[in-house]
């Protein structure tokens, strides 16, 4: 419930920056002049432009690293338990709760675009995991309202690596 909220929140804080207003000038074709006026669209003349829309940019990895070890350890051993018996169903279920798992840990630690990529192959491999759906929906809704592309599938970054703090 916590990164439910927490994602609901920086959505729309997200989306509430990227439809901010930003100055244009409106003949960007003249050279710049210092002591000339330069309107903008938060100007109230009569000849206000608009916009230019915001190009969409290149998706990048980021987010805190974290501890996804024992996640990790998890989805090896169903992997390697599915690749013995690939047909077995409650083995492909549970290989798609390991991805889940760890999907989830990535999302608290907005780790977007790895969590993205656990969260298909949790559907990948159980195609009735709507928890996994919701996150995916979700993440590409970030990813839309910060402007930028999301990773499409198979181009998704593994987790950041983690180093323990030395005591």
């Amino acid at each position: 419930m916590k990164v439910l909220a927490s994602v609901i929140v920086l959505s729309a804080l997200s989306m509430a920056c990227g439809n901010a207003a930003s100055p244009v000038r409106e003949n960007s074709a003249a050279p710049a002049d210092p002591n000339a006026r330069q309107d903008s669209v938060l100007s109230h003349g009569p000849a206000q432009t608009q916009p230019a829309p915001q190009a969409k940019t290149k998706w990048t990895q980021s987010g805190d690293p974290i501890d996804v070890s024992t996640q990790t350890s998890a989805i090896e051993k169903a992997e390697a338990a599915l690749k013995k018996d690939a047909n077995n169903e409650k083995l492909k279920k549970a290989l798609s709760v390991a991805y889940y798992e760890r999907g989830v840990v990535l999302t608290e630690a907005r780790q977007y675009a790895s969590a993205l990529g656990d969260y298909r192959k949790a559907v990948k491999f159980d195609p009735d995991n709507a928890d996994a759906r919701s996150w995916i929906d979700k993440i590409i809704m970030i990813y839309a309202g910060l402007n930028k592309d999301h990773p499409k599938e198979g181009e998704e970054p593994p987790p950041l690596p983690f180093k323990p703090e030395k005591k």
